[in-house]
């Protein structure tokens, strides 16, 4: 590739062996906009992470399990694929003693350590972006409004979320909080913005004194009059002074999140002051959703399953009478959410993959792969929405007339991890990984499995993947009440099928014992389901389960919808 031949060229001018390229922009977002996505410019790889190690004569691009075929699909010419964490830098790296350039303003030290603390590399920290020098582009400015959001919705003011943090900080005996990542901005503030395309996430950092100085860096542009009166306690200033204010402040003790504070900002801070070993306490404040949090999410999930739902019987009534691709069927079910007023946009790209095109765990259909809904496939289909006080995230697959008896033994297989995990004994010790191998259970009696984790925590009109909290394999945050999750065990067969059933739940409270509850309103399609394979206990759950989606979505129905949705939710015995 002419690119990685001009980047090498500056390589060897900048003296380094390599150059790192991380799929995040300076804000550490899960979604970067095209103009700041580096890693897509130098490799193709268009999914939400990865990044790439650009040597003299290799280049390798690092995915996780989500990835493998996409990444293998859109770059495996140029790049080696390597998925971590079944292999990781330090086993490609073994005994190389290299130069690895990279920007400090787009990696953090966490991120360093993780990936490649085992390995003999030498880091040099480069000023400008390297990828910049031989991608010229117009720069684009955004000076969208931030906004407030009604304290009705989240049920405490952003005075109060403060003090929570100025008690945290004078209890961990710290002078400053410099909090980085801009969905926690969001929280504490209770203020969105449009500087994202799939979260409403403001660009922003914000600085933290324990005498409650709170300094709000940003697009000064983007705050308006009315802003300003609501957070009358703010002190807003330009996002070019960040450097020179937090430069000027020394002989402290600050508390900065490891996650997205970047190596610019952490050799910054810690050059005249000391940075204490504790995390953003506001990961875990926003992970514990409030009451009137829980009861928009529950509102916005009635809109989002009358959307999904209307869509779903249209697919299974028209797919077998008209043309219908992957790529016109998402865009028919971005019109279906676009009639509630209170849906803004898509909480991520919509994944419409039909046949062998499931099989991509995060698949994104474009003109070249763009395949028909035809019978005798199955449909997966994983999208989700930003309505005004809430994030959806769901999954179903459909049979289009599917009768193959393997498919169907696997899919209700993952049925049964996904019932297993909804059902799941929560206790207080309870963490992500315990519940993740009940998940995969069933699919492992035929040696089965999927590369991802089973559930992500959710933000509150945030981002869609918002922890600390996860089912996964490692995760070891407890599962406390008012943490929204999803729960989405599947299976993918390379080149033939996916499979995944994906509902958020949250966990409530119910006679001082914790439980499981589903948010996610739309039927799970009963044609592939193999009832010989179901427990009793199973048929229940299934059938209480769309009991209550058709007492949610009737009256959101017209007739032939309403006649579908008594089919759709009648009971299996």
């Amino acid at each position: 590739m002419e690119k990685i031949k001009r980047l090498r060229e500056i390589l060897d001018k900048e003296k380094v062996d390599g150059y790192l390229v991380p799929k995040n922009d300076e804000f550490f977002g899960e979604y970067t906009s095209k103009y700041n996505d580096r890693l897509s410019f130098i490799s193709n790889f268009t999914g939400s992470f990865g990044f790439s190690l650009i040597l003299k004569r290799k280049n390798y691009l690092f995915v996780d399990g989500r990835y493998t075929l996409q990444a293998n699909n859109q770059s495996g010419d140029v790049f080696k694929v390597i998925t971590f964490p079944r292999k990781m830098p330090k086993d490609i790296l073994k005994n190389k003693k290299i130069s690895i350039g990279l920007d400090p303003k787009l990696i953090t030290k966490k991120t360093l350590d993780i990936f490649f603390s085992k390995t003999q590399c030498n880091f040099k920290l480069i000023k400008d972006n390297l990828i910049d020098k031989i991608w010229k582009r117009n720069k684009k400015k955004s000076a969208k409004k931030f906004y407030s959001i009604p304290d009705s919705f989240v049920g405490e003011n952003y005075e109060k979320k403060i003090n929570r943090i100025i008690v945290n900080l004078k209890n961990k005996g710290a002078d400053y909080q410099f909090i980085s990542a801009c969905e926690n901005n969001a929280w504490l503030l209770n203020i969105r913005g449009k500087d994202s395309r799939y979260s409403p996430i403001p660009y922003s950092y914000i600085l933290v004194s324990k005498n409650k100085n709170i300094q709000l860096f940003c697009n000064l542009k983007k705050v308006s009059l009315s802003l300003r009166r609501k957070l009358k306690k703010i002190n807003f200033l330009d996002i070019e002074l960040v450097n020179k204010y937090l430069a000027s402040i020394n002989k402290k003790k600050f508390i900065i999140d490891k996650n997205t504070c970047s190596i610019h900002f952490e050799n910054l801070i810690s050059k005249y002051n000391k940075i204490l070993k504790f995390n953003d306490p506001i990961y875990k404040f926003k992970a514990i959703k409030s009451k009137q949090e829980i009861e928009s999410i529950k509102k916005t999930h009635i809109y989002d399953g009358v959307a999904l739902t209307k869509y779903l019987f249209w697919v299974k009534n028209n797919f077998f009478k008209k043309t219908i691709t992957e790529i016109s069927a998402s865009q028919k079910l971005l019109q279906f959410r676009k009639k509630n007023k209170k849906f803004k946009f898509l909480s991520f790209p919509t994944i419409s993959g039909s046949g062998p095109n499931g099989s991509i765990i995060h698949y994104n259909a474009t003109n070249k792969t763009n395949r028909v809904l035809r019978k005798g496939d199955i449909y997966l289909v994983d999208s989700g929405g930003q309505y005004e006080f809430g994030t959806t995230d769901v999954t179903r697959t459909i049979s289009l007339n599917n009768n193959n008896k393997r498919i169907k033994n696997i899919f209700t297989r993952v049925l049964k991890g996904h019932i297993a995990v909804n059902r799941f004994n929560l206790k207080k010790n309870t963490a992500g990984y315990s519940i993740d191998r009940v998940a995969r259970k069933y699919l492992n009696q035929i040696n089965l499995d999927y590369a991802h984790g089973t559930g992500h925590g959710v933000g509150f009109f945030s981002n869609v993947h918002e922890g600390p909290q996860a089912i996964s394999k490692n995760n070891k945050v407890l599962i406390e009440e008012g943490m929204v999750i999803s729960n989405e065990p599947g299976y993918y067969e390379n080149s033939k099928f996916g499979i995944r059933i994906e509902n958020l739940i949250y966990v409530k409270k119910y006679n001082k014992k914790l439980m499981f509850e589903n948010l996610t309103l739309a039927p799970i399609d009963k044609n592939l389901i193999e009832l010989s394979i179901l427990k009793k206990y199973e048929k229940f759950w299934i059938n209480m389960y769309h009991e209550k989606v058709f007492n949610s979505l009737k009256s959101y129905m017209n007739f032939s919808e309403l006649r579908d949705l008594k089919k759709a939710c009648s009971a299996i015995i």
